[in-house]
């Protein structure tokens, strides 16, 4: 089997979509719903989002935009990227001023550039006071000194994703919950010829969510919370030895893993671990081609949160997408009221649904949506939002916090130590040493 990018889920799951209701259709739905932007004459939009991994996402994105435009008379283009490409395209476009008018970004991202963003604090308060307040996580990526530079959309989930026969195969009644009972785990899989796979490579999601949770779970730090940097430290160094241990078990080539290679692997029946969003599930739960091996895998597919480590409690990154306008655009009421019409409760619900429980909602009063019931596989995904721990932990988020990340300190940090290309002190040392290029405290 080969699975790209584009083998992604074939559903709507439209399953209590219909029951929500039409509050929200027309053109006088705005003005009944109390804040309204009126679009500025001729007004045409371009938006710019990352690739789906779940195909009702961008589905019902598209859908509700259609409806947005049939509602307004607003057009709206909208283009997506890699998620690799995400980043370095919304740089180029705050720096240069020309580009899309929307652009759904990653992590702190707003913070590289917060001068080049359009002001959304007013829609920002509007929709949190209206749907129960923004989770504090996603809405510290979207603000800064009190300000919303963007609103926060969606937060991606990562957990463990499992074959159950074969973790009873190695051994194991049930699935590990701490560090050490893992590697035990991942030791006695591949010795049964089902090895782990994680990320070492630069994926915006699965690297980062992996590295983070390597150093987070021994209790280290990039940085204390005056933005110090502290990455060279004996917690950072049973980080990396674990992550030497572990790495033993994996199956070759992780090192150049993009977000897309776990998911490949796994379904392709080569990996008995991973850690990802529910999408790969959900890949072969779907079955598009009706492959009675990938309906195999389906059935044996479990997933779990990551083990905690010596420090003691669960501890893990995510991945948070943020709606921003850039400053630039010549219609930004326009681009106001679509983002209002996309958070609004018949979108935002529909939407949270169709992408089938791989976009956990940033706005807690659609907590109650009936994806995170629907399958017992979609539980370890549901508190995404409440959970995460914000990147650049323990120190501010800012320029500094966002440009170590995309640089991928940290994960070259534990890549070049776990393949011998350089030693633990030795990546400590280079890591502390690019990230202080960034917080000059």
């Amino acid at each position: 089997m080969k699975f790209t990018r584009r083998d992604v889920i074939r559903t709507t799951a439209g399953v209590a979509a219909g029951a929500l209701g039409s509050r929200f259709v027309g053109s006088s739905a705005f003005a009944q719903e109390g804040l309204t932007y009126k679009p500025e004459d001729g007004a045409k939009l371009r938006m710019l989002r990352w690739s789906p991994f779940v195909q009702g996402d961008e589905d019902q994105w598209l859908a509700n935009t259609k409806r947005f435009t049939e509602a307004t008379g607003v057009e709206v283009r909208v283009d997506k990227e890699s998620w690799e490409d995400i980043r370095p395209k919304a740089a180029v476009a705050a720096n240069v001023g020309s580009g899309p008018d929307l652009m759904l970004v990653w992590f702190d991202d707003p913070h590289q550039y917060p001068d080049k963003l359009h002001d959304v604090t007013e829609l920002g308060e509007y929709l949190g006071t209206k749907y129960g307040g923004w989770y504090d996580g996603p809405k510290q990526y979207a603000t800064r000194e009190g300000k919303f530079l963007g609103l926060p959309l969606a937060t991606i989930g990562n957990a463990i994703v499992y074959r159950e026969s074969w973790v009873k195969e190695a051994g194991f009644s049930e699935f590990p919950k701490d560090t050490a009972g893992f590697l035990d785990l991942c030791k006695a899989l591949q010795a049964k010829g089902h090895p782990a796979g994680f990320t070492h490579g630069h994926g915006v999601g699965d690297g980062n969510n992996y590295a983070h949770w390597l150093l987070w779970s021994h209790g280290g730090q990039m940085v204390d919370q005056s933005g110090k940097v502290t990455i060279n430290s004996p917690e950072t160094l049973k980080a990396i030895e674990y992550a030497q241990e572990l790495y033993k078990t994996f199956i070759p080539g992780t090192e150049s893993w993009l977000d897309v290679n776990n998911n490949r692997a796994f379904l392709a029946g080569e990996l008995g671990v991973i850690a990802n969003g529910i999408s790969v599930y959900n890949t072969a739960k779907t079955n598009k081609d009706n492959d009675p091996k990938l309906a195999e895998i389906a059935k044996d597919m479990r997933t779990t949160s990551l083990p905690i480590g010596p420090v003691g409690k669960s501890v893990e990154l995510f991945q948070v997408t943020t709606a921003v306008i850039f400053d630039y655009t010549p219609y930004p009421n326009a681009a106001k009221a679509y983002l209002q019409f996309m958070f609004e409760e018949q979108q935002m619900a529909e939407w949270i649904t169709s992408s089938a429980a791989y976009c956990c909602q940033t706005l807690k009063a659609f907590d109650n949506n009936p994806v995170w019931t629907a399958d017992p596989n979609n539980a370890a995904y549901a508190k995404a939002s409440a959970t995460l721990r914000p990147n650049g932990y323990a120190g501010p988020l800012g320029y500094a916090s966002a440009a170590t990340m995309a640089d991928y300190v940290l994960v070259d940090m534990f890549a070049k130590a776990v393949t011998g290309q350089a030693t633990p002190q030795e990546a400590m040392e280079e890591a502390e040493k690019r990230a202080n290029r960034y917080y000059r405290v």
